[in-house]
């Protein structure tokens, strides 16, 4: 996320002040009484929102605190990198979630601050920031997955607009959004040079989306088909055919965020999970010595805790030499790949623990975390796709990271 706020100067502790008081006005008394809630509307499992979470959202977006170090210009916090810090610590303190997120805030956002024109920037970063316009990404097609700059997507200049034609997959929460950032080919007589990105109307006419069922019986992808749909010029971002170099940096920024939400665990569940030592504790049970009685079990939990805990403090240390950096690096490829398997293994690892009680799907016989550690689970599968699938990730960090040269 782009950092505009110097590093230095300012009364950190008055403004810990400021920051109490204007979370103890704010933050709603029922996500304080009951944290599930809050967590229900982060995971987008809530079928409307609520007036507390409404509130809250508009409250965090009119201040900007929801994209803390984003230019106060166009309405975002303009915090420093330390107050920025002090506004996590003081929400966490009070279990308090951002409702301010989704890929606007994490990839389209940060990279139209970077190449984005003013007037671009001034139409479309207000409804981020205010957590008021929903974003989806337009990058994979049926037959353009890992070889992305293959895409099909066409669009003609057709004088005062351009007309797309084509479809997308694995467009997340594209049934939910209000506008897509689409990659379309303009050039087809070039590969990566033939590439440029529009900025596409969700409600135009001519667009379809059909979620797909996944194996955890949630739908967060969708196809998406354009059909003779109509962008008006001026949603043309970037030079024209000179999409591939955003699309690139938007991928860093997408890959630095999903490291890090794998990073932290479980988190944005409706269900509250056990962390991996609480569940091995309670249904595999302690030796005399206090110790987790199965003792390969044992081992493989600490190992992963030590993956786990060293990852986290990378993912914080690559995160600050990217806002040193001015943004972040093909290093984000590795964070990406280390962070899908480790989340992996920690769903493995719960539902291992807790046994045959993990393998429930519904009814009577298992309580709402032992069905949510299942179906958790079968959805981390999904994380070593997308983002980069974990393979082309480790191609990224052969070439752009190590150097290696293209094998023979």
């Amino acid at each position: 996320m782009p950092d505009t706020g110097a590093d230095v100067g300012g009364d950190l502790e008055a403004f810990r002040s400021e920051v109490r008081a204007w979370l103890d006005a704010n933050f709603p008394d029922a996500f304080k009484r009951d944290p599930s809630r809050q967590a229900a509307m982060a995971a987008g499992l809530a079928s409307d929102e609520s007036h507390d979470a409404k509130a809250w959202r508009k409250a965090m977006g009119e201040k900007g605190w929801g994209t803390p170090t984003w230019p106060a210009e166009f309405g975002g916090g303009g915090l420093s990198r330390r107050e920025a810090r002090v506004l996590q610590e003081e929400m966490a303190r009070i279990g308090a979630r951002n409702p301010i997120g989704g890929m606007g805030v994490m990839m389209f956002g940060p990279t139209l601050i970077e190449y984005g024109t003013s007037e671009l920037k001034a139409q479309h970063l207000p409804g981020i920031i205010k957590g008021e316009v929903r974003w989806c990404q337009g990058y994979s097609e049926p037959g353009s997955g890992s070889d992305l700059a293959s895409l099909q997507t066409r669009a003609e200049d057709r004088g005062d607009h351009w007309l797309v034609n084509g479809s997308k997959i694995w467009t997340s929460g594209a049934n939910l959004a209000d506008r897509c950032f689409c990659l379309v080919r303009t050039d087809t007589t070039k590969k990566h040079e033939g590439i440029s990105f529009l900025l596409i109307d969700m409600s135009a006419p001519g667009v379809e989306v059909r979620p797909i069922p996944l194996i955890n019986g949630t739908s967060p992808f969708c196809e998406t088909f354009f059909t003779d749909v109509k962008v008006p010029k001026d949603q043309l971002w970037g030079p024209l055919n000179g999409g591939w170099t955003i699309a690139k940096r938007l991928l860093q920024f997408e890959r630095e965020n999903i490291s890090a939400g794998l990073g932290g665990g479980n988190i944005g569940q409706a269900t509250p999970l056990p962390t991996v030592v609480e569940a091995a504790r309670d249904y595999v049970g302690v030796d005399e010595t206090g110790r987790l009685a199965d003792s390969d079990l044992r081992r493989r939990i600490t190992d992963h805790l030590l993956e786990a805990r060293s990852f986290q403090l990378t993912v914080r240390r690559v995160a600050d030499e990217a806002k040193s950096n001015q943004g972040p690096s093909a290093a984000t490829s590795i964070m990406k790949y280390a962070g899908a398997k480790i989340a992996q293994e920690r769903n493995e690892l719960l539902v291992e623990a807790m046994g045959h009680q993990a393998l429930g799907w519904d009814g009577e016989g298992y309580s709402p975390p032992e069905i949510t550690a299942l179906r958790t689970m079968l959805r981390s599968k999904g994380n070593s796709i997308e983002g980069g699938t974990s393979e082309i990730n480790l191609n990224v960090v052969s070439k752009r990271v190590l150097g290696l040269p293209d094998p023979k």
